[in-house]
């Protein structure tokens, strides 16, 4: 197991094989599952082929949020990801779930984000990153707001699940530290 970045409560770790049945479980919890646009059940030859097909081709790269216990150990309990990685434009889409239920609500999702973003900016170098959430998910848009993003637009019907559309705030963040070169 290798820490990629932490904090005082949390790091964030490079997913592994062993994480699978993990992700399936969260994934598929009705709290998780709700929350994505792609709601489809989550199986273990769709996680096989998410790693196959983008974190193996550097399309994506997912970390596991893991809770530091006082043993030094650490529990899953969640994951974080960049998705369609573009490094013409250095941007990712960025996306978060916290699959163990007493994780929520406490300020880790907010805690991932920051150090998902200083890992992206720092270690990834890229530019931007940008995400999309349910407008009417407001526990979520604090979390990213807390984290560093902002809202840069609303997209009113923009996805329809389940029969209903639903409006998407996109909302985005610029690396500080990427000083574009002018000629």
């Amino acid at each position: 197991m290798r820490k990629v970045i932490e904090n005082e409560q949390i790091y964030l770790r490079k997913m592994e094989s062993k994480d699978t049945d993990h992700i399936i479980k969260w994934r598929n919890s009705s709290a998780v599952r709700e929350n994505f646009i792609y709601q489809e059940l989550f199986t273990r030859e769709t996680h096989e082929n998410w790693i196959r097909t983008m974190i193996e081709t550097d399309k994506a790269d997912q970390l596991i949020i893991c809770v530091k216990l006082p043993d030094g150990k650490g529990k899953p309990v969640g994951s974080v990801y960049i998705r369609d990685i573009d490094l013409k434009h250095n941007k990712a889409e960025y996306g978060i779930f916290i699959g163990e239920e007493f994780a929520r609500g406490c300020g880790i999702g907010s805690m991932a984000a920051s150090l998902m973003i200083d890992y992206c900016f720092k270690q990834r170098k890229l530019h931007r990153l940008f995400l999309r959430v349910f407008a009417d998910n407001p526990q979520a848009i604090r979390s990213y707001e807390k984290a560093g993003f902002v809202k840069e637009a609303y997209l009113k019907d923009d996805v329809r699940i389940n029969g209903r559309y639903r409006d998407i705030v996109l909302m985005g963040i610029i690396n500080p530290e990427d000083k574009e070169c002018v000629w």
